[in-house]
């Protein structure tokens, strides 16, 4: 454990030692998992917990300070297990009463499968430890419905769980005595926090008004050294920048060179009707935060296969399935493909576009496995057609 602040410990756990997060996330120097414990006059409160197999070390830590039955509130300010898997444990071997937002009681229940009677708090609800208060601000989806953040006026410290967080382990807590974190603090806001820039700037202008010389997330360094350096780098990134032009972007997988053939000529119409396009073949195509932000400040996505054996090639999933992590709302969508007997892939890949919240306004086309000249007119005019829509969509223009 680490006094942070007076009467303020960390005692969570690291795990130097994980490359993986989540399944998905790399993580090049592991995680931290933290926990804090706020020890006032008259009681004592835990802000989140552990991911449940580090339980054993946690437990050790807070009882370097105090026994578990000293703690009269569990803050979770986030319900997912990498924050609340010891909750149980430490509930076992204590009466606390567990502290969650108002939009958390499902989530309590799926974790805990019993009704504990949590307190609901919501924007500027306190909870007085007797010198000390711990003040509620709601900061939902930042990254789940649940999320919020706590507030010791008294310590000038804010608690934001993953916000403002990295998958980062080093030897101190604290960003002043680590080595260089930036890339994983920026690749953790581009993969779990990018696709909620709305709440981020909704969660920024809630706190910009307080006294916070200290932030303390649940993974990662301790932000004691220019904590708003990073707040206003969240703010940066989140901030839309309005650029001149609507932009199409075009991806396609084309073994034998007639998909690409479609993909040129809806490039043709878009650019006759006044829209930038970039196209890109997914046989080299290096799907990278850099793609990913490039798609995102886009204005439509339009993608094309060849058929194989039923499906869309295995470069148009890889694609598809790493959007994710990016708003995609308002944007135009459109799928077209060659096939030779069958041809699903463009349905496919439509179907798949829906379900990423995209609009797509014309249905899919497809041509044989070497397009027409007829062929190619119709995939010009679809291009075409599908300017008017990008031209007129309430998208935001981004740079």
């Amino acid at each position: 454990m680490i006094e942070i602040k007076p009467n303020i410990y960390f005692v969570g756990v690291k795990n130097p030692e994980m490359r993986i997060f989540d399944v998905f996330f790399k993580t090049e120097r592991g995680t931290t998992y933290n926990s804090y414990l706020i020890v006032g006059k008259e009681k004592v409160a835990l802000i989140d917990t552990v991911k449940e197999p580090f339980k054993d070390e946690f437990i050790k830590n807070i009882e370097e300070i105090i026994p578990l039955e000293k703690i009269n509130y569990i803050i979770t300010l986030h319900h997912e297990p990498d924050h609340s898997g010891a909750l149980k444990y430490i509930l076992e071997k204590s009466n606390a009463k567990v502290v969650i937002s108002k939009n958390a009681g499902l989530f309590l229940k799926q974790i805990l499968h019993k009704d504990v009677n949590p307190m609901l708090v919501g924007d500027n609800d306190k909870i007085n430890l007797g010198d000390l208060t711990i003040e509620f601000i709601q900061a939902p989806f930042l990254h789940w419905p649940d999320t919020m953040f706590a507030y010791v006026p008294e310590r000038n410290i804010l608690f934001t769980c993953d916000f403002l967080g990295a998958h980062f382990s080093d030897n101190s807590i604290y960003n002043d005595e680590s080595i260089d974190f930036s890339y994983a603090f920026e690749h953790y806001y581009k993969i779990i926090m990018r696709p909620f820039k709305d709440y981020v700037l909704q969660a920024i202008k809630k706190i910009e008004n307080k006294k916070i010389d200290m932030i303390a997330p649940s993974h990662g360094m301790i932000l004691r050294k220019d904590p708003w350096k990073y707040v206003e780098l969240y703010k940066t990134w989140s901030t839309p920048k309005p650029r001149e032009f609507k932009r199409a972007l075009i991806f396609y997988a084309s073994p034998y060179g007639g998909t690409g053939r479609l993909a040129n000529s809806i490039a043709t119409g878009l650019v006759e009707s006044g829209v930038h396009v970039e196209l890109f073949d997914l046989a080299g195509t290096v799907i990278d935060d850099s793609l990913l932000d490039l798609i995102e400040n886009s204005d439509a996505l339009i993608v094309g296969s060849a058929t194989l054996n039923g499906d869309a090639i295995k470069p148009v999933w890889d694609l598809l399935s790493s959007l994710t992590t990016i708003n995609l709302r308002n944007k135009i969508g459109f799928a077209f493909g060659t096939f030779a007997w069958s041809g699903e892939a463009p349905k496919l890949i439509e179907n798949r576009l829906k379900d990423l919240k995209l609009k797509v306004p014309e249905t899919f086309i497809r041509a044989g496995i070497i397009p027409t000249e007829d062929d190619l007119r119709i995939a010009k005019e679809a291009g075409k057609k599908l300017a008017q829509y990008i031209i007129g969509s309430s998208s935001s223009a981004q740079a």
